[in-house]
């Protein structure tokens, strides 16, 4: 049987700068909804980079998010994060400006959320939002491969 490990703060710290890519969870109307997702740490605090869709109708409605965020080896070598909190809808250009920042110095193409420009049935273009996830909890787990039986 495989031991598996709680991660300290500085770890799942660590793991989150690493990765920048997770899947976010959200719900509406008791209705869950996950979504892969790019993310920037920027301690202590996740920022998320996306279009207008159907995860920010989710958020806006319900802030209460969760993001899981895993580095697989192998299925001996993982570890994974859960980080729960709440996303704050940035409106204030001032806090869009700063975020904006940092993540194009981690990502200068904003892909994959700006990867086409699309108009919909409707005729509406694309429209940016940016959150900022509040943790309340950090939660990690990892496994080295190690057996204690």
């Amino acid at each position: 049987m495989l031991d598996i490990d709680e991660m300290g703060a500085k770890e799942i710290q660590d793991l989150l700068q690493k990765v920048g890519y997770g899947h976010l969870g959200c719900a509406f109307e008791g209705q869950p909804y996950v979504v892969p997702m790019h993310y920037y740490f920027e301690n202590p605090d996740i920022y998320i980079f996306t279009t207008e869709g159907m995860k920010t109708k989710y958020i806006d409605a319900n802030p209460q998010v969760c993001l899981q965020v895993e580095e697989v080896h192998n299925l001996l070598h993982w570890r994974s994060v859960i980080v729960t909190g709440r996303a704050e809808r940035l409106t204030e250009q001032q806090d869009i400006d700063q975020a904006m920042q940092f993540i194009k110095e981690r990502n200068p193409t904003l892909s994959p959320a700006l990867n086409r420009t699309w108009i919909d049935s409707w005729g509406r273009a694309n429209v940016i939002a940016i959150y900022r996830m509040h943790p309340s909890e950090m939660n990690g787990h990892k496994t080295d491969g190690v057996s204690s039986q």
